[in-house]
């Protein structure tokens, strides 16, 4: 039974995964059928990325008072559900909506999957399953890419959301079939209050990034815009404080490698989230090639991560968390970097190497990150910690989206936009801060011990280190 586990948990990971991916590589051709640019565009991925930290929150509440099963059986109901009305979407309002709603449906996926799994391995044995559930689920990064390219070239663009009903089904009958069913004999009311306050301030937020720098508000505006978002989630940071059972159960942050991780994580997600958007832009519009060339460009990026996969335990187990992330999150960055020097000249066995490379180490970021996480929680805060790590997880990569979008607009005028040269400038300035951004965030994980994260890892610091 628990080798069934991961491989459900799989199955919806390679469904999300992959719907992301094959989104990615469709873009300018979805902007063209329904009139508007590619970067304008962008909404699109934020409104899912945003949904899902919105509805995130309650995923942990929902699964200890309904039951792991019934909550991830109906979160791959409603994203499959809003798969297919995204594939009849006429305009982009209507692509948002339905966005949206797939957002509510992945928003229980991945924390309570990771739930599933936390509460079922025993945390020596937790990395390698988590590791186990990983390789699966990156076939999605590399076959959508390459999907999304066949199915834009040779049918339309929305065939690429019909992609998820396959799998949905199959994903359902696994769940019913085979995931446990835990939960709580006693929940608590949950925290409407939080909630709306919470929600509210992260999706405010998210539109002001996302209409940063378009010229659709004026300065003041935009300001007093932030400004109600800061007190909407001050206002939930209080209310946190004062409720018996809030929202998010922000006392974890007092553990060490609980704070290191969600912290670290956000910070280094916000570089390697604007990526996926990056990517097509470069490739189709700056350098020229097909959306399907595009697709095969990145592929060796989730090949690199997925065959890495199963030595990463090995890698912690013997330099452990803090040695691996330090290092690890410096060189994603410098790598990120190197993808600004790519331009019309830059041949495409190098471009092929650098995705190489860059899979490698992200890889390796996330298992860290994302394990690290379980260190030292206890078994009834697994649902507040995998809530709390979801929610930041998913906050940063619509913030590296939103950010990578508003940097290549800021060094490319509206007028240029559709000019190969300029778009090229734009999209290597964006690397470069977002290199940047992620090198800072290694600060963030020198604050953990050597020993730290070693009932995970099973690492034992020498005295040389």
């Amino acid at each position: 039974m628990n080798r069934i586990i991961p491989l459900i948990l799989a199955v919806a990971l390679f469904m999300e995964n992959m719907d992301s991916t094959v989104i990615a590589t469709s873009l300018p051709a979805i902007a063209i059928d329904i009139h508007t640019s590619p970067i304008a565009l962008k909404l699109a991925l934020t409104a899912y990325l945003v949904s899902l930290a919105i509805f995130i929150p309650i995923s942990g509440w929902m699964a200890d008072r309904f039951g792991t099963r019934r909550v991830f059986a109906s979160a791959i109901g409603l994203f499959t559900l809003g798969s297919v009305l995204c594939g009849v979407s006429t305009n982009i309002n209507m692509l948002v909506a339905c966005r949206v709603l797939q957002g509510m449906g992945g928003a229980m996926m991945v924390p309570v999957g990771r739930m599933t799994m936390v509460r079922t391995f025993p945390k020596s044995e937790l990395i390698q399953a988590m590791s186990f559930v990983s390789i699966p689920s990156l076939v999605g990064p590399m076959l959508g890419p390459v999907i999304g390219g066949l199915i834009v070239h040779y049918l339309h663009w929305s065939v690429v959301f019909f992609v998820n009903i396959p799998v949905g089904l199959v994903g359902l009958y696994l769940v019913w079939r085979f995931l446990p069913d835990y939960r709580e004999d006693k929940t608590h009311p949950l925290d409407v209050l939080g909630l709306i306050l919470f929600g509210s301030g992260v999706a405010l937020l998210s539109y002001v990034l996302e209409v940063f720098g378009e010229n659709s508000l004026d300065d003041l505006e935009i300001l007093g815009l932030l400004a109600l978002s800061a007190l909407l989630l001050t206002g939930y940071g209080i209310n946190a404080m004062h409720n018996r059972h809030p929202l998010l159960l922000l006392g974890l942050f007092h553990l060490r490698t609980f704070r290191a991780s969600v912290v670290g994580s956000f910070f280094s997600r916000l570089g390697l989230g604007g990526i996926p958007f990056l990517f097509p832009l470069l490739y189709q519009i700056g350098l020229g090639y097909s959306a399907v060339q595009s697709g095969l460009l990145v592929m060796p990026q989730a090949m690199a991560a997925m065959g890495l996969k199963v030595i990463v335990p090995r890698i912690l187990a013997r330099f452990g968390y803090r040695n691996v992330l330090v290092a690890n999150t410096l060189i994603l960055g410098v790598l990120i970097m190197l993808f600004a020097t790519i331009d019309v000249g830059t041949p495409a066995w190098r471009i092929v190497l650098q995705a190489f490379i860059l899979g490698f180490f992200t890889s390796t970021q996330y298992t860290s990150m994302n394990t690290l996480v379980y260190a030292d929680v206890t078994t009834q805060q697994t649902s507040a910690a995998s809530t709390i790590a979801s929610t930041g997880q998913q906050m940063s990569i619509s913030f590296g989206v939103a950010a990578a979008s508003l940097i290549a607009a800021m060094f490319v005028p509206e007028s240029l936009r559709s000019n190969p040269t300029a778009l090229i400038h734009g999209v290597q300035q964006a690397f470069i801060v977002l290199g940047a951004m992620t090198m800072a965030s290694s600060i963030i994980f020198m604050g953990l011990r050597k020993d730290d994260g070693g009932a995970v890892s099973r690492h034992k610091p020498t005295a040389a280190g």
